[in-house]
């Protein structure tokens, strides 16, 4: 019992001392917050009274700005205004000095329109005066044609046409000798010296012409052979096609196989074996195949034969192996029935000549004629023209730039800058228009000299028109008295020029103009 008692007692003390320490601690509390509220409401106060005196200060400033704006915007102000007026002052100035001058040239203006009205006047009565001076000027002209047309016997327009017609004589004469004049001069020392030269070429060069048709013709001893030629269903002649790539027509032709190809060494492999197995009589498949291989190997030594003959023919060496087998090749080639090898071969003898006679480099003269005509040799396998497929060639094998630049202006692909290149296209020009080098067909030349006559004939005063010397000369007989001896000159000039002008022709033609008057009489 004394126990709880205690007990009792000693929660109760323990609550009353909780209890105090409680009151105690909310008694500190109260105290430390109203210092604290206190401290904070002295705080709040120095920040108010800090933005205050901020704020003031931020007014005084914005307030010195303003007025510093304000200031300087009224000083740009009284600028521009002072210098507005002074401009509107200098325009003022200006406008005043234009009104003056204005006034001025107005001034002088009422002058001058007084002067001119005046000097009208006086104008007038000139034109008047000069109206009635002409009036009296055509009454004497009148009168004095009207004594001249009794005197002479002549009206105003006869007198004319006979002065025109005195004029057209004199001109004519004098505009004949003036031509004949200046075509002498330039004829005299050119055309001599064009004649020596090509004569002396023409005549030292000796080179064989052979013509030869593109395609060629195997004779037969009989028609019989044909048959064997063509085998137990075709096998032979498909054979000898296939080898040689070669066409073999065989038609009704009596005694004779036509070879065709675009190929002259093909053709001319075709023509030798078929040769050598008629001769043999042994004709199949595989005797076909071996005398076709005979017959190429026999061309191929013609070739490289031909190649270095030409090349020793010329005189020209030290080209490539190459270059001599297509030498060699066109000796199968023919251009309008010309042999190409032959006409190579001429070329490079012509121009060789001429080249010593002007003082130039004879070998690449000569080197640069051979060549010219290289790419004929391999024109049927290579696209694009000759002269191309020449100036190719000629690079590929390392010739000279003379000679490159020759091939490829001798036909006038290229401007020629060079001596040696209008040598070689003077050469080849010779070569191919000499009189009997090339073989024309019969229907177009006898068209090209009808032509001829027919635009000869189609000049006034000309009676007849013969054509010559296969095509290059022309003969005109004249009427006497429609064409003068003055008018020949000048109407052979003009038939030359209309030729030159309409015509197409190899070399030159000559004009012949004839005029003959004759006086017939019987003695009785």
């Amino acid at each position: 019992m004394p126990n709880l008692i205690w007990i009792i007692v000693t929660v109760v003390i323990v609550l009353i001392a909780a209890a105090a320490a409680f009151f105690a601690g909310i008694t500190f509390r109260k105290r430390v917050a109203e210092r604290e509220i206190q401290g904070a409401e002295e705080h709040a106060k120095n920040i108010v009274n800090d933005s205050i005196k901020a704020a003031e200060a931020k007014k005084r400033e914005a307030l010195l700005e303003a007025k510093e704006e304000i200031h300087k915007n009224r000083s740009e102000y009284e600028r521009e205004v002072k210098e507005r007026r002074a401009e509107i002052t200098k325009q003022e100035d200006r406008i005043r000095q234009k009104e003056e001058t204005l006034d001025k040239k107005t001034d002088a203006l009422d002058k001058k329109m007084d002067a001119l009205e005046k000097k009208s006047e006086a104008v007038a009565v000139k034109l008047t005066e000069l109206e009635t001076a002409r009036e009296e000027i055509a009454d004497v002209k009148r009168a004095q044609l009207e004594t001249l047309e009794k005197i002479s016997g002549l009206t105003v327009e006869e007198a004319k046409a006979q002065i025109i017609r005195n004029l057209e004589s004199e001109v004519t004469h004098e505009a004949a000798m003036k031509i004949k004049d200046i075509e002498e001069r330039f004829k005299e020392e050119a055309e001599q010296k064009a004649r020596e030269y090509i004569s002396i070429a023409i005549q030292r060069v000796a080179s064989d012409h052979v013509v030869e048709a593109t395609v060629s013709v195997v004779p037969l001893q009989n028609d019989e052979l044909k048959g064997r030629i063509i085998g137990r269903e075709g096998r032979n002649i498909r054979a000898l096609e296939t080898l040689t790539g070669v066409d073999f027509i065989i038609d009704d032709t009596p005694e004779a196989i036509t070879l065709s190809s675009f190929d002259p060494v093909r053709r001319e492999i075709a023509r030798i074996s078929l040769e050598k197995l008629i001769l043999d009589g042994r004709i199949h498949p595989a005797r076909i195949e071996e005398m076709v291989e005979k017959a190429r190997r026999e061309v191929e030594n013609t070739i490289k034969s031909e190649g270095d003959r030409a090349t020793f023919e010329t005189g020209v060496h030290g080209l490539n192996p190459e270059v001599v087998k297509l030498l060699g090749r066109m000796r199968y080639r023919t251009s309008y029935g010309q042999n190409v090898l032959a006409h190579s071969i001429e070329v490079s003898h012509i121009a060789g000549l001429l080249a010593s006679e002007l003082g130039v480099d004879v070998m690449t003269a000569k080197r640069a004629g051979l060549l010219h005509d290289i790419g004929k040799s391999i024109d049927h396998e290579v696209e694009g023209s000759h002269v191309t497929i020449g100036v190719d060639i000629a690079k590929k094998y390392k010739e000279s730039e003379a000679v490159v630049h020759a091939i490829h202006a001798h036909h006038g692909d290229v401007e020629p800058r060079t001596v040696v290149a209008c040598i070689v296209q003077a050469a080849d020009s010779i070569s191919a228009a000499r009189p009997g080098a090339r073989r024309e067909n019969i229907e177009s030349y006898v068209k090209r000299l009808e032509k001829l006559e027919e635009l000869t004939r189609s000049f006034p005063g000309v009676e007849s028109s013969y054509a010559i010397q296969a095509g290059r000369e022309i003969r005109i007989m004249v009427k006497p008295e429609a064409v003068s001896e003055d008018r020949m000159i000048l109407l052979a000039r003009e038939i030359a020029k209309k030729i030159e002008t309409e015509l197409e022709y190899p070399g030159q033609i000559k004009v012949n103009l004839f005029r003959e008057t004759k006086a017939v009489e019987y003695a009785k």
